[in-house]
């Protein structure tokens, strides 16, 4: 399905875009399908979850959204390495990201309450960074583009703040203390726990240092007109 959704984005919706960002915009297309569904559908089996828990059993639900989601990262892990193979950051986060989606649905069965929260929280903010990251391949070329992505910057830094830098580490924390505690010792093994934890807290690290970049990068612009104004 996101093979055949990447396609129709590269052949038919960007067909007219410079053959240098159709592939970056078909991978964000595919995102777009991906990451707002992925939170409902991750929200609802979480709800209907009859026990919730870091150490509950995965439903039928559950796994199908893992499922999902093991689906799209694995083509825009295709799409990196096919097109832009020297993105070793992305491709690092995608295989890391498959690796603690397939041990929870495959391995220990167990977990995906945990992978689902952590889900929701990452992909909370898609929509809007896909919209940003589209306008941003043309502002260069489109005024329109250009605007677009002035204007998506501000709320989208703050939303991804509050997501990767906030509300995500708080619950990171609830997490690790769960399972470094050994309480889910029977059906989680202690190793994939701590990997869990590893990963996790590494791409959250990774994703604070980027959002303060940007933040950095657009006090640094608006400081920069402002200098022009004045004189």
């Amino acid at each position: 399905m996101f093979c055949l959704i990447y396609l129709i984005g590269y052949f038919v919706i960007f067909r007219n875009w410079s053959p240098k960002h159709r592939p970056d915009a078909s991978s964000c297309f595919i995102s777009l399908l991906h990451g707002t569904p992925a939170v409902f559908l991750a929200l609802s089996a979480i709800l209907s979850q009859p026990i919730r828990g870091f150490a509950s059993p995965n439903t039928n639900f559950q796994n199908l959204v893992l499922d999902f989601s093991i689906a799209y990262f694995t083509n825009d892990l295709l799409h990196y390495l096919i097109f832009i193979p020297g993105d070793y950051l992305f491709i690092a986060h995608h295989l890391a990201t498959l690796f603690v989606l397939v041990t929870c649905r495959y391995v220990v069965l167990h977990g995906a309450f945990a992978m689902l929260v952590l889900l929701m929280f990452a992909e909370a903010t898609s929509f809007c960074q896909n919209v940003w990251t589209l306008a941003g391949l043309r502002k260069a070329e489109l005024p329109t583009a250009a605007r677009i992505y002035t204007f998506l910057s501000p709320p989208f830094y703050a939303l991804y703040t509050v997501m990767r830098g906030l509300v995500g580490p708080v619950f990171f924390y609830k997490m690790s203390a769960f399972y470094l505690s050994g309480k889910a010792g029977d059906v989680i093994p202690m190793w994939v726990s701590v990997s869990w934890i590893v990963v996790v807290g590494v791409a959250i690290a990774v994703s604070i240092l980027w959002i303060s970049n940007l933040w950095m990068e657009l006090v640094r612009e608006m400081n920069q007109k402002e200098e022009k104004k004045g004189r």
